[in-house]
């Protein structure tokens, strides 16, 4: 029983994906009935098998299930996209903006959020220019929202705020785990496992917007983390920082993504970015 009661939760959207997911294919779960006036929604329970959890015990899984869900997003990708609103520069701006706005004040940094935003503008064009066609992004595709289910199927879950928008993303948000560590060696495997039917030039230019799409979405996750501890008190969110400037730190080393790497060199350098958040002042 999902409840999400308006006006503060609207489960229409969940509804929506869903609905579009199973018309396309995938595994999404069923809807049995709905009250939206009240936000209830009865839906089918897809076990406890969560992929996070099948690979902490069975780690020789993990290529075999990662290929799994590389094949998946390459089947939605080659399906029609759903009717969302567009993933557009003013989105991906809000969400970067989450890190000027919430770890640097943590910090007691004083950063340049201007010059911020209009590198952004500047790097992310390009993965707007091609996002037409856009496919359906699900945008928190990552393996503590994938079931494993008895048909061998994987069950999608955590999926309302879907947009339209670039292949890159849900790829990145697998591939780079903001919750679960994921190896190099296995991140280019599955990248070029996904890649394997693009041309040279194809590939070259999905792995330049990949990197970028995964700068965006780590310094969107710093912030949201540290929003997490900051305003509602849940320190336990600190934890996943190291993780998420590791992968920020490995996307921006990429040539399309200097003038952020430099940003960030001048405004956030290495020695801060080390540093613990002080949580005195966190909501408790």
């Amino acid at each position: 029983l999902m409840d999400a009661p308006p006006p503060h939760e609207d489960p229409r959207p969940f509804i929506h994906i869903a609905e579009y997911l199973k018309k396309s294919g995938f595994a999404a779960p069923e809807i049995f009935a709905r009250d939206l006036k009240r936000g209830l929604v009865l839906l089918e329970d897809f076990g406890d098998q969560r992929m996070r959890e099948h690979l902490d015990y069975r780690p020789e899984d993990e290529e075999s299930i990662y290929r799994q869900v590389v094949d998946l997003l390459r089947d939605l990708h080659r399906s029609p996209a759903a009717a969302l609103p567009a993933y557009d520069g003013t989105q991906y701006l809000r969400e970067a903006n989450l890190l000027t706005e919430w770890y640097c004040p943590a910090q007691g940094l004083d950063v340049d959020a201007e010059s911020f935003k209009a590198i952004w503008r500047q790097i992310l064009q390009p993965v707007i220019d091609v996002q037409d066609p856009p496919v359906t992004v699900m945008r928190d595709y990552h393996a503590e929202n994938i079931m494993l289910l008895p048909d061998g199927r994987l069950g999608l879950l955590d999926f309302q705020d879907a947009l339209v928008g670039h292949p890159a993303y849900d790829l990145v948000s697998m591939l780079q785990d903001a919750r679960r560590d994921v190896s190099d060696e296995l991140e280019e495997k599955m990248l070029a496992y996904y890649l394997s039917d693009h041309s040279k030039e194809a590939a070259e230019e999905f792995r330049s917007h990949y990197a970028i799409l995964g700068a965006q979405r780590n310094t969107k996750m710093i912030g949201i983390f540290t929003r997490l501890c900051m305003r509602d008190g849940k320190e336990r969110y600190l934890d996943f920082l190291p993780r998420m400037w590791r992968l920020l730190e490995k996307d921006l080393r990429h040539p399309a993504l200097r003038p952020m790497a430099e940003w960030f060199e001048q405004n956030i350098p290495g020695e801060v970015r080390s540093q613990p958040i002080p949580v005195s002042k966190a909501k408790t």
